[in-house]
C-alpha cells in the first residue's frame, strides 16, 4: 500500500469490454484515476488528500497492495497485470466507486470496517483458541509475541513457529486474515539508548524487517510505550527507516492516546511540560499504515469527566469511559486520516480499594480481572451490577472478614447509605455518608469492567466517527462472550 518504488515507464492498457472501464496503470491521469484513488483512500490503501488525478508511485504501490490482499496478483510485470487497474481489479475494488456509508450515518461503511485483536503470550492456549473460534469475524490478529530486550535484540515469547500458534497462523492465512505480531517494550531507558544510537537503531530496523520476511508475516505492530519526549524525533526516524525497508508489508503502530489539556487539567493550570509528547502524530501518520490508539487504562487522566461524575454522586475510576474515548479519537483525527485510525477496546475490568472521606473518594488500584471474576462476587453479596457513569458495568461492596486485603471497615457499612440506594452503590454511598457523619473515613471495594454493552458502545462510536475499526485488547477467552454478537 505504499513505500518507495523506482520510477518506471508506464503503459496505458485499453481493454475493449462493455463490462469494465479502460484499464489504468502508472502514468495515467484524469477523472478515472481520481475515482480509482478515491476508492483506494476509502479502503485505507491510500492516504487522505492523495486523489490527485495522476497515477504516480503512491497510487501504484497502493493498487499493488490491494491486488495482493484481494488475492488477485502479488508480483510480476505490468503486462501480467500487476499494478494495472484492469477488469479483475475493477470488480474487486467496486468499479472505483467510493463505498457508500450506511443510510443515516456519516461513519465508515460496514464493508470496510475492520475488527482485530491482540493475543497475549501469557494466555497463549486460551488466546489462540479464542481467535480460532472467531477467525471469520476478524480482519487481523496480533500475537503479542515479541519483546524488545535491553540489548536491542528481539525475544520470541511464544515460540511463534510452534503449536498452538502454527495452526492458528495457518488457518488465518487460508482465510486471508492478516497476521501481524506485536513487538513491545515499555523500558524508557533502553528505548532511549537504542533509538538515539544510529547504528543500533538501524540494526533494529533491519532485524524487524528480517523477522517479518523470514517468518512470512503480513507486517509488524510497533508498541513502544513509555518513551521520553526527548526521543520523539528519534522514534520518528526509526519509523521512517522501518517503513522504507518493509516494502509491501504493513507497519502498524500502537500509540498512547492523547486528550485535550483542558480535560486532563480541569480548572487548574497545566504544568509547563504538559504539552510535550513522545509521539509525533504528523510523522506517525507518514510512516504507519494503521495507528491503533490505546484508548483504555484511562483511570484518573480525565479530571473533567471525574468532576462531572462527582456532581452526579457517581464513582469514577474507569477502564475506558466512552466519552473519554471519543475525545481521544477526535484529538487524533485532527492530524491522522480516519481511514488509518483504529480504536483500542479493552475486555477487562479493575478492582479498586476505595477510601471515602467527607469530601469524596480516593482510589487505590488492586488488580485487573476478566468479567467472569466479578459475577460470583456480586452474587455472594446479593448485588446487582449497574451501568456506571463511564458506560461500564460495576458495583461496590465491603469484603467479608478473611478476604484477601479486606479493608478495615464494618461489614454493615451499607446501612449508612441513603434510603433507596441501589445494591450496586450501597457500600460506596454508605461509606461516604459515614465519613461525613463522623468526620472520619471508611473503605470499601469497587469493581468496574467492560462488558459486552460497553464494548458495543465503542464499536458504535468507531463507526459513527468513520474510523477504520477497533482492536480488542485482549482476545484470551476471558472477555464477555456476548461481545462477539456485535462484530458485524
Amino acid at each position: 500500500m505504499k513505500k518507495l518504488f523506482l520510477f518506471a515507464t508506464f503503459i496505458l492498457l485499453l481493454v475493449p469490454s462493455s463490462a469494465s472501464a479502460a484499464s489504468l496503470s502508472f502514468g495515467a491521469s484524469g477523472g478515472s484515476v481520481t475515482a480509482l484513488q478515491q476508492a483506494l483512500i476509502a479502503k485505507g490503501y491510500l492516504a487522505q488528500g492523495k486523489a490527485t488525478g495522476y497515477f504516480g508511485p503512491l497510487t501504484d504501490a497502493a493498487l499493488k497492495k490491494f491486488q495482493c490482499d484481494s488475492g488477485i496478483i502479488c508480483s510480476g510485470t505490468v503486462v501480467a497485470g500487476y499494478g494495472v487497474y484492469g477488469p479483475r481489479t475493477q470488480a474487486a475494488l467496486g468499479g472505483a466507486s467510493v463505498p457508500t456509508t450506511p443510510s443515516g450515518s456519516s461513519g465508515t461503511s460496514v464493508s470496510s470496517f475492520e475488527y482485530s485483536g491482540w493475543l497475549p503470550y501469557w494466555r497463549e492456549a486460551s488466546s489462540t483458541q479464542d481467535a480460532l473460534a472467531h477467525i471469520d469475524q476478524l480482519k487481523e490478529i496480533n500475537p503479542f509475541a515479541y519483546v524488545l530486550q535491553d540489548d536491542g535484540t528481539i525475544r520470541d515469547m511464544v515460540g511463534i513457529a510452534e503449536e498452538p500458534w502454527r495452526s492458528l497462523i495457518t488457518v488465518a492465512k487460508a482465510k486471508k486474515v492478516r497476521v501481524i505480531p506485536t513487538i513491545m517494550t515499555s523500558d524508557t531507558a533502553s528505548l532511549h539508548a537504542i533509538l538515539s544510537d544510529s547504528a543500533r537503531r538501524v540494526a533494529l530496523e533491519d532485524d524487524i524487517t528480517a523477522l517479518v520476511l523470514n517468518e512470512g508475516f503480513d507486517g509488524i505492530d510497533i508498541d513502544f510505550e513509555g518513551k521520553s519526549a526527548d526521543d520523539k524525533n528519534y522514534f520518528s526516524t526509526f519509523l521512517r527507516g522501518l517503513y522504507s525497508r518493509m516494502g509491501n508489508k504493513w507497519v502498524m503502530c500502537t500509540i498512547e492516546s492523547r486528550t485535550p489539556l483542558s480535560d486532563r487539567y480541569f480548572n487548574v493550570t497545566p504544568p509547563q511540560d504538559a504539552g510535550l509528547y513522545a509521539n509525533d502524530f504528523v510523522q506517525i501518520n507518514k510512516y504507519c499504515d494503521r495507528v491503533r490508539f490505546m484508548t483504555y487504562d484511562q483511570q484518573s487522566v480525565d479530571t473533567k469527566r471525574a468532576a462531572e461524575a462527582t456532581v452526579q454522586g457517581q464513582l469514577y475510576a474507569p477502564v475506558a469511559d466512552t466519552a473519554w474515548v471519543e475525545k481521544a479519537i477526535r484529538e487524533a483525527m485532527k492530524v491522522i486520516p480516519k481511514s488509518k485510525i483504529v480504536m483500542g477496546v479493552a475486555t477487562y475490568g479493575y478492582e479498586w480499594d476505595v477510601t471515602a472521606y467527607s469530601d469524596g473518594y480516593v482510589y487505590d488500584l488492586l488488580w485487573s480481572f476478566g468479567p467472569g471474576y466479578a459475577a460470583p462476587i456480586a452474587a455472594q453479596y446479593g448485588i446487582t451490577p449497574v451501568r456506571q457513569f463511564s458506560g461500564e458495568l460495576g458495583f461496590s461492596y465491603v469484603p467479608a472478614a478473611g478476604m484477601a486485603a479486606a479493608p478495615s471497615a464494618p461489614v454493615d457499612l451499607s446501612a449508612h447509605a441513603p434510603s433507596g440506594t441501589t445494591s450496586a452503590d450501597r457500600a460506596a454511598a454508605g461509606a461516604l455518608a459515614s465519613a461525613q457523619a463522623n468526620n472520619s473515613h471508611s473503605s470499601f471495594r469497587y469493581m468496574v469492567w467492560q462488558d459486552a454493552e460497553a464494548i458495543k458502545q465503542k464499536i458504535d462510536l468507531a463507526k459513527k466517527l468513520g474510523i477504520r475499526g477497533v482492536a480488542i485488547f485482549r482476545l484470551d477467552g476471558g472477555e464477555d462472550p456476548a461481545m462477539w454478537s456485535y462484530f458485524k
